[in-house]
């Protein structure tokens, strides 16, 4: 006689699979906003996707700053690169964009001393190849690592990171480094005026320097 599974204990287990897989995925409660946001109103293609972590997160006037370019923002919390490989598929590809300007890799250089500056060029490249590989002609932009003053103790890493993604771009087509690191950077220390008082995420300010040095490199 075959043994019965308690309804319960069922139920029991199906719940806490169910807990098991959302708490596997990091910040699936942002990727499905963006997905019923776009089953309302899909962004039409060819438009330019900022994608990456809470400096774009946050950068809710976005559109305001770069008039006359249709911007499609999906940065989302304290995503890092692994974060936004795994969701390529969801928040890059359907929208077929023009151009994908990435600011990402800040939060992996601060998530572990074990991550360095090589790790976050590794990183890079396989999100460019995934991009790539479903998007060939699409322009890729990255926006360097900015200089936070809460994260000075990373600025020797942050430069060398943002050292080869630059020097690795070089060999790519259709593809740019943004250097927002420099015009943030006074006397070799983080600029303290363009940060919230948190020292992390970035004043009107801050955006604006963000503005001059990013708009040269998107396309009309």
């Amino acid at each position: 006689m075959k043994n019965k599974i308690n309804p319960a204990l069922f139920i029991l287990l199906s719940f806490l699979f169910t807990c098991v897989d959302i708490t596997a995925q990091p910040f699936i409660e942002d990727i499905r906003a963006f997905k019923k946001q776009d089953s309302i109103h899909m962004p039409a293609k060819k438009q330019i996707l900022f994608i990456g972590s809470s400096s774009f997160t946050m950068w809710k006037d976005v559109q305001q700053y770069f008039p006359g370019y249709k911007i499609i923002n999906r940065g989302f919390g304290g995503s890092t690169l692994p974060d936004v490989i795994r969701y390529t598929k969801d928040i890059i590809i359907p929208y077929q964009p023009k151009q994908v300007v990435i600011y990402c890799g800040d939060n992996d250089l601060a998530s572990s001393d074990t991550v360095s500056p090589q790790h976050v060029l590794q990183r890079f490249k396989t999100l460019f190849e995934l991009i790539r590989k479903d998007l060939p002609l699409v322009t890729i932009s990255y926006v360097a690592i900015k200089p936070s003053p809460s994260r000075a103790h990373l600025l020797p890493k942050m430069y060398e990171a943002n050292s080869l993604v630059k020097t690795f771009l070089k060999t790519q087509k259709n593809a740019s480094f943004i250097d927002v690191f420099t015009p943030m950077m006074v006397n070799k220390k983080p600029r303290t005026d363009i940060f919230l008082e948190d020292n992390l995420h970035m004043n009107k300010a801050g955006y604006r320097i963000w503005q001059k040095t990013i708009r040269p490199y998107l396309l009309k």
